[in-house]
């Protein structure tokens, strides 16, 4: 998953000025504007997304959500293991538009998730 990432997060750096690469809760991880959006945790992808779109990705099974290691589930992070670098820059976009304020664009496949 860390090798998925981070080719994901090495073409956002380059590819928007407004991200940046920091440690968060102990890992590599994506922010903007201050925000944390995105980073490999325990082997998985872990991304910030609205908690409604959470709550749906736990239903269908596609993640869980994420436990920082204190025992409190995080209505608005979930955690994940994508196929594949573009499923997971997908899910990378998605919480980095959700952080930023700007529209979430999902592909037909995501929105069927």
């Amino acid at each position: 998953m860390q090798a998925l990432f981070d080719e994901v997060a090495a073409r956002l750096l380059a590819e928007d000025d407004a991200v940046e690469q920091t440690r968060m809760m102990g890992s590599d991880g994506l922010k903007t504007g201050g925000k944390f959006f995105a980073m490999v945790s325990r082997g998985e992808l872990v991304v910030k997304l609205p908690r409604e779109r959470v709550e749906e990705l736990v239903e269908a099974e596609a993640g869980h959500r994420f436990d920082p290691g204190h025992g409190r589930l995080m209505k608005e992070w979930v955690a994940l293991r994508p196929d594949d670098e573009a499923e997971c820059a997908a899910y990378v976009s998605e919480a980095r538009s959700f952080v930023g304020g700007q529209p979430i664009r999902r592909t037909r496949a995501e929105s069927e998730v």
